[in-house]
């Protein structure tokens, strides 16, 4: 894929409709950018929002977590994931509540279901290598790396007919046919949207080149690196467990995501056995 820039991106879907950055995230990225930002501060805008409160501790008190006891306080809450954490979260439950059913050609709920279950489970496999990467950030690309579909539905009406289109066409990928039908993407309308919302290059970089299955051999920045093979291996496990089938990329990049995360077959499948009994038995979507 060519390199897109946000001004090349915003070219591309001139005219295209995205939900605009919530005003809570203007007034958070204000105190996050103040020399000693007030944590008790950022708590309190973040209990001024009752669904946005709910989301935090739910998020909180998931699985992805394990805490021995139930957080019951957003005080407790930002003091437990940091102010980075903290907005990483905002971010992610402020993302699905920006697309409006009546506006859509899709189920919004299915899809959010579905990504949540994907940014969970790849928050939960990026757990195992915390030293390498921020488990926020990558439960926030795991929402964020296919926001471009709720927009293109969003958008177009026979959004619906090309996802079925996608799903029974074997020589053609959902980008390709996308492409060819509306000289636009989900990757590309991604990256605009998360860039818009002013998130981290690295993570923009990742959504805008989520489907890209050399990825992994060209980027060197390992927060990418880690970030990308926890979407994938998420999105193959999730999907082999729901569909018994694999991802339609997995094949082609499974070694490379082995690599990346250093674990072998063996230690990759202990962490799919760990994870589907998790997606059967526990409700982590946030």
């Amino acid at each position: 894929m060519i390199e897109v820039n946000e001004t090349v991106a915003s070219d591309v879907i001139s005219g295209f409709q995205i939900p605009p950055k919530p005003q809570v995230l203007v007034e958070l990225k204000s105190m996050l950018s103040q020399p000693e930002p007030d944590l008790l501060e950022v708590a309190d805008l973040i209990s001024s929002d009752v669904g946005l409160s709910a989301g935090i501790l739910k998020a909180i008190n998931s699985p992805l977590y394990g805490l021995a006891r139930t957080v019951s306080d957003i005080k407790q809450a930002v003091m437990f994931i940091g102010l980075h954490g903290a907005s990483s979260l905002v971010t992610a439950i402020s993302l699905k509540r920006s697309f409006k059913q009546q506006n859509s050609c899709i189920s919004l709920e299915r899809f959010w279901d579905s990504a949540t279950e994907i940014a969970s489970v790849a928050a939960f496999i990026a757990n195992k290598f915390k030293h390498k990467v921020a488990v926020e950030s990558v439960y926030t690309l795991g929402l964020f790396h296919d926001c471009g579909i709720p927009a293109m539905a969003c958008n177009y009406k026979d959004y619906k007919d090309l996802l079925m289109e996608a799903n029974d066409n074997y020589e053609q990928s959902q980008i390709e046919l996308e492409q060819a039908r509306y000289r636009t993407d989900h990757a590309v309308v991604g990256y605009f949207l998360a860039t818009s919302w002013n998130l981290p290059e690295d993570v923009c970089q990742v959504i805008l080149r989520s489907h890209e299955r050399d990825f992994l051999r060209h980027v060197r920045d390992e927060q990418m690196q880690v970030g990308y093979a926890a979407i994938k291996m998420a999105d193959n496990i999730v999907t082999s467990c729901k569909r018994f089938v694999a991802s339609p990329d997995w094949p082609h990049i499974k070694q490379d995501v082995l690599d990346v995360l250093e674990i072998d077959i063996d230690e990759y499948q202990d962490i799919k056995d760990d994870v589907e009994e998790m997606v059967t038995s526990v409700d982590i979507t946030m």
